[in-house]
């Protein structure tokens, strides 16, 4: 687990590699990338749902 000690020394390297200005923006910008990525997951659990199951009714109403 992460203390808190740990997470105030990565934050001090974050804010000294990136600035205060551009924080924001990696911040949106992993938020995309985790989302994009979630989706993408989602998408290939449901093919792989769909070519086990074909005939299962509660899968074709995803």
């Amino acid at each position: 687990m992460i203390g808190w000690s740990e997470l105030c020394v990565i934050f001090l390297v974050v804010l000294l590699l990136f600035g205060a200005k551009r924080i924001p923006e990696v911040a949106r910008s992993l938020g995309r990338a985790s989302r994009e990525f979630k989706n993408a997951r989602d998408g290939i659990q449901d093919e792989l749902n769909k070519s086990v199951n074909p005939d299962d009714p509660d899968q074709q109403n995803r």
